[in-house]
């Protein structure tokens, strides 16, 4: 029998039996999706004894796996559904269907303090393997370096200057842009509130003070570990995927040696040199809103800017964006060498490297705020 699929209910007693006819090909697909969705009704109603396919013309495995899922759905207790009537041609693709798993219900257990406790447990042990692993990742860096130091020969320059070009010279735009926006931003909002107590002029004060010691760097370095932070993960990522990793393992190159140690350099050249270009533009945007918003002279700007800072206010600035830089180019590479062979493992770890470097860049900022105070800086 040959034509449109149908699937009718035969009467057996107390018990029915279901009877499949036609073609259960895909071509049939949103019919036989139908039909096969209104016997699975039958659930709990007189008991299902078997599914006859003895009339079937043609079947595919769509047609075959739309037969396993009624008769899974039909099961009930100790009962089996059978497949009744199945022709020699197309029992072993029932039987290949068959075997495919079901998908096991996932089981939802009551909220308790010792599952609290066993989370927060598990998170703070994620929280030391994520230390430990960056611990691991600056000794491997120290001793690259230190190899290279020996061997001066083995130091891969080339590779050290295109990172620099695209960490430092390609970011000059965006970091001077953003930079420059915020430097406004912070005069405007100063010049806004100490006008209310006739001193305008004390913004420079902020200004010089927040953009030298603190602003300029740390919003430096967040756009770094989003930009150049993310990259490494992904450039290194995506090698791990296609085993280039592995294949330099094979020839005899040490990878923290080649791919890992030229990006640090780079990133610790470049943030330096990032933060000063941004702190200038900030102090240049906050000097222009000064002048056109609050009416500050440039001349009297320049001149209460020398009396509010001092070189101390430069160098805390300047000390931080090396150390800075290393912190997020650890977490980046780390990042990037514990991706695995998915697309959605290079996704989770670049979107981790980015969290995590801007966490330990705002955790290192915090550091050094407490020990240059207590230094008297």
């Amino acid at each position: 029998m040959s034509g449109d699929p149908k699937l009718e209910r035969i009467a057996k007693g107390n018990a029915l039996a279901l009877c499949a006819t036609g073609t259960w090909t895909a071509s049939f697909a949103p019919v036989l999706e139908r039909m096969v969705a209104d016997a699975e009704k039958l659930a709990g109603s007189p008991q299902i004894i078997s599914i006859d396919v003895s009339e079937i013309a043609k079947l595919d495995t769509f047609g075959a796996w739309l037969i396993e899922r009624l008769r899974r759905s039909l099961t009930q207790g100790a009962v089996e559904t059978q497949i009744a009537g199945l022709s020699a041609n197309y029992s072993s693709l029932v039987d290949e269907v068959r075997r495919v798993k079901a998908t096991p219900v996932v089981e939802t257990s009551a909220v308790t303090i010792s599952g609290m406790l066993e989370q927060i447990g598990r998170a703070v042990a994620g929280v030391g393997g994520t230390v430990a692993g960056l611990v691991d990742m600056l000794g491997a860096v120290l001793a690259a370096s230190g190899r290279v130091l020996i061997h001066p020969r083995s130091f891969r320059l080339t590779s050290t200057v295109h990172h620099l070009e695209q960490v430092c010279w390609r970011a000059v735009p965006i970091i001077v842009l953003i930079t420059f926006l915020i430097g406004c931003i912070i005069a405007q909002q100063g010049i806004f509130h100490f006008r209310r107590f006739g001193a305008d002029i004390f913004v420079v004060d902020m200004l010089g003070v927040l953009v030298l010691r603190e602003i300029g760097v740390l919003l430096v370095a967040i756009m770094v570990a989003g930009r150049s932070g993310s990259a490494y993960t992904a450039e290194l990522g995506s090698m791990k995927m296609r085993e280039e990793i592995d294949a330099l393992r094979t020839m005899g190159f040490d990878p923290i040696e080649v791919l890992v140690l030229p990006r640090m350099l780079a990133l610790v050249l470049a943030l330096p040199i990032l933060a000063f270009l941004g702190a200038m533009a900030a102090l240049y945007g906050g000097g222009l809103v000064a002048w056109l918003y609050g009416g500050v002279d440039p001349e009297a700007f320049l001149l209460r800017l020398r009396d509010a800072i001092s070189i101390d206010h430069f160098i805390v600035g300047i000390v931080k964006a090396p150390v800075m830089a290393a912190v997020i180019g650890i977490v980046a590479c780390v990042e990037g060498l514990a991706v695995q062979g998915s697309a959605e493992s290079l996704g989770q770890h670049t979107t981790s490297s980015v969290v995590k470097g801007i966490f330990f860049v705002i955790v290192m900022d915090g550091v050094f705020a407490i020990f240059f105070a207590s230094i008297g800086m």
